[in-house]
This record gives C-alpha cells, structure tokens and sequence, in this order.
C-alpha cells in the first residue's frame, strides 16, 4: 500500500524488506524525485513537440557518465521502446537485418523483441530466421567454465562462428544484443575479455553492438555507471539502452549513439517523434535520480553492501552444501542452489521454498536462471549492511531447516529400505 526507501508495507502496515526493486533505483518514494516531479508538473507537462531546457540539461548529464562517442540521445517511456529503436537504429545504419542475441536473454515485451529474447519465444512462436542465439557465457553451468584457460575467448568464439554459419547462409549481421550482466539469465557475469572480443567480430561483419543496461545501468554495479565499463576503459558499445532505474519508477528511458549512426537514422527523412519520450516532468525526475545517486554516494554504497552481501553469502556456501554459487559485483547478486555440488544439478523446488520461508519472515526476493534456481538480489541502492545481515540470517536458517528436511527423509528412505 506504501513504500519509502527499501521497505514496503501492506494493508496492514506491516513491514517488508525489498531485495528485488531494481526500478525504484534509488529508493521507493524518494522525497527528492517527489518533489521535482510535483514542482515540474505544477509548470509545464507538455509533450516533446516543444523544446524544453530539462531534455538538453538531462542529455548533457547522461553524456559525462559515457564514453564520448556516444553522444546522441533518443529519448522514449519504456526499456521495451528503447530496445525497439535500437533495432531500428541497427538495421537503418549496417542494411542488414539479422540479429545475434544470447540464450535466455529477454531484451521487452513488443513483438520485435519477443522475436529477440529467447526467454519468451521459445515459449511461444518459436525461432526466427533472422534471429541467432549464442551459448549464455555462463561459467558455472554453460560449455565452458570457471576451470577453463580462457573462457571469454571460447565463449567470443561462439558467437564467431555463429556470424561464419549464418554467412554462409547468405545472410548478414545487424547487431549484437546483448544485456551486460544477464539478468533472466540467471545473474551472470561476463567472463574477462568477452565483449571486446564478440564486438571485433561483430564489426568485421557490419554490425554493431547494443548493449542493454536497463537493469544494469546508473551504477548499480558500483565500480562504474554502467555495467559495460566492466569489460575495460577500451570496450564501448555502439548502442546503449537504458530505462528501469532511470526515472526511479517514472517512466522514462532512452538510446544512446554515436553520430554517424543517427545520421544513418535520419538520413532516410523519416522523423523519428515521441510524444512523450523527454518530456520535462521526466528530464526533472531523470535528474533528480542523477542527483541522489551522486549526494547519497549510492554507488559508494553499492560497493561496500555489495561486498558485504556477497561475502555473507560466501560463508553461507562454506556451510550449506544448497548453495552452488555466489556470483556478482555491487548490488547486483545472485545465489545459484543445487541439489549436489557435483552434477550441478539445479535446485529450482528448494529455491522456490527459500523464496516462500523468505516472505514469512518480511523479506520479499525472487528467482532466475533457465531453471529459477538463482536467488536474486536487485534491491533499491540505499540497501543497508544491517539488510544485508537480516538477509543472511534467515537465508542460514531457512537453508539449514531445509537440509534437517533432506537429511530425515534420506534417513527414512534408507531404514524403509
């Protein structure tokens, strides 16, 4: 019924603790993004059809946090309009049409992203033609893993030879989409040296690389604003997508580009409008998140909760045979439960019951993965060190109830036997 920083609360006023709220980027019901929104609206909220200074301001202050070549900015309501237009930026600027994207993504819900995001058409329509999916770089579970020399090569390789099949094939590469920490997929974390290397390859074909940071994006990794930067001050994608977190709840998003690929846009006179993409009341809010994360030190904040949480979670992994993984980096975590540690084998039942225990005891969290095994921490950035130790708390006692659970029942199976 209300919220304020990382808390919610029901119809009863009870009090729940929010892991997961990676929209409400910088905490729900923030009195400073309140204010600027209710101060704008009381001066103008016209559409986009009129020029206001907020949109300049706002593109202006999105341009100092990203390399300088992207320096044109689209700005739309949704992560799913953003994805869109950069579909359409790819293919207006390479002429080509085939798109890379990795298994399990989920880049929207329009039905050109559908098309895009393994998550959703393997479910429903199946595998476009013009659509090729490369091996999840995951190093826990995928083909190559944490025990391999180099897996960011091999796993850049992948996507190689996927762009040597389809020319062979007669058909040409438009882009490379790609989240820069998989998020469905199961919070995953790229392997060194992957994106620069996938991106050479992508543009020795024609094309170019989006990268999606709409649930990564404005610092919640912390060492940097964007997730991309992870890969290196010399990797920089083509094309950025942003959204989610951007308006705290708000809905505002917005492409990133370089000049030569606007131009390409534009180049075919088709205006490009948005009614509502820009409009002042969401420059203000969009600015008013950039002002908290810099005041509050949100990513400062990201850094050291991070840390703490994760390495909480690595001494519940020393304790608890459930806990495969501990995979992350800021404020951006996952927990991956398996049944043995050997076969890997993932624990989609007991992380569904940790999910359900967790919300008995006021803590809401989720999962993901390709088997909704991985617990997920996503949580509004004024996170605490004292959240992050209720967390572990009961996640450590709940685990431990599980396998008394396990433990009895093979006890039982071996006495009936």
């Amino acid at each position: 019924m209300r919220a304020r920083g990382q808390y919610l609360y029901d119809e009863n006023g009870m009090q729940y603790l929010d892991c997961i709220s990676n929209v409400q980027h910088v905490g729900h019901c923030h009195p400073s993004i309140t204010q600027a929104a209710a101060a704008q609206m009381d001066l103008l909220y016209s559409n986009t059809r009129f020029l206001h200074d907020n949109i300049v301001l706002y593109a202006n202050r999105l341009a100092a946090t990203l390399p300088k070549k992207l320096c044109v900015f689209y700005f739309v309501n949704s992560g799913s309009e953003a994805n869109d237009l950069a579909l359409r930026l790819a293919r207006q600027y390479t002429r080509h049409q085939d798109v890379i994207v990795l298994d399990y993504a989920y880049h929207g819900h329009l039905t050109s992203l559908i098309d895009i995001s393994p998550y959703k058409f393997r479910k429903l329509e199946g595998q476009k033609e013009w659509v090729h999916v490369a091996p999840l770089p995951d190093t826990y579970h995928g083909i190559y893993r944490e025990d391999h020399l180099d897996p960011g090569q091999a796993y850049a390789d992948t996507v190689k030879s996927l762009i040597e099949e389809a020319h062979k094939k007669g058909r040409k590469i438009s882009s490379f989409f790609a989240e820069s920490l998989p998020s469905v997929g199961g919070q995953i974390i790229f392997p060194t040296g992957y994106c620069k290397r996938v991106a050479e390859s992508v543009h020795e074909a024609g094309g170019v690389y989006v990268a999606d940071e709409i649930q990564t994006g404005f610092g919640r990794v912390g060492s940097h604003f964007w997730a991309f930067q992870l890969q290196g001050e010399d990797f920089c994608p083509d094309i950025v997508t942003v959204g989610k977190p951007m308006g705290n709840g708000h809905p505002i998003a917005c492409v990133a580009t370089t000049e030569e690929i606007a131009d390409a846009f534009t180049a075919n006179g088709v205006e490009y409008f948005n009614t509502f993409g820009g409009n002042p009341v969401s420059c203000a809010i969009g600015l008013a998140v950039l002002d908290v994360i810099e005041k509050e030190d949100l990513r400062g904040n990201a850094v050291r909760v991070g840390g703490h949480l994760i390495q909480l979670l690595l001494q519940l992994q020393t304790k608890h045979p459930l806990v495969g993984d501990v995979r992350g980096v800021g404020l951006f975590i996952g927990m991956e439960l398996v049944k043995d540690r050997v076969s890997r084998k993932p624990a989609t039942e007991e992380a569904a019951h940790l999910v359900r225990r967790l919300k008995e005891e006021r803590i809401v969290i989720s999962t993901d993965g390709p088997w909704d095994s991985v617990i997920k921490f996503k949580p509004p950035m004024c996170f605490s060190i004292e959240d992050a130790e209720r967390v572990s708390t009961c996640i450590d006692q709940i685990l431990g109830e599980l396998e008394d659970t396990h433990q009895k029942k093979g006890t039982a199976d071996e006495v009936e036997v």
